[in-house]
């Protein structure tokens, strides 16, 4: 199975075990940039409050940093998507290692990630 921009959330959801709502918060922040709890509900047509539990666990996995207590910013993927890989890792006691589908969900996230927070892409 190749990852692409189209399956990127399904394969962050199967290779990371996240929910499906934090691969799409997830997902959102890294091609929009930084935030709110507010605008991620709004984007996603998901209450202010799931959209806050979401980010905030996204934080407790290694994907988000909180820039204030309502605002979030995902990491650059390439450090994002293998600290979420190894806390998976850890929390379902599996061996840490190369994971393929993981670095190209990193990869396909990168260009993305990048333009949102370029200002010459804008």
């Amino acid at each position: 199975m190749s990852v692409n921009i189209d399956t990127v959330e399904e394969n962050i959801v199967s290779e990371l075990r996240l929910s499906t709502i934090q691969s799409k918060v997830y997902v959102l922040v890294v091609k929009k940039g930084k935030m709110s709890a507010q605008d991620i509900a709004e984007h996603l047509n998901i209450s202010e409050s799931e959209a806050n539990q979401a980010a905030t666990s996204l934080i407790q996995n290694g994907g988000f940093i909180d820039i204030t207590k309502t605002e979030f910013e995902s990491m650059h993927p390439r450090f994002a998507v293998v600290n979420m890989y190894r806390r998976m890792c850890e929390r379902e006691n599996i061996q840490f290692k190369k994971n393929l589908l993981v670095d190209n969900i990193s990869i396909i996230l990168e260009k993305p990630y990048d333009d949102a927070r370029t200002k010459y892409n804008r």
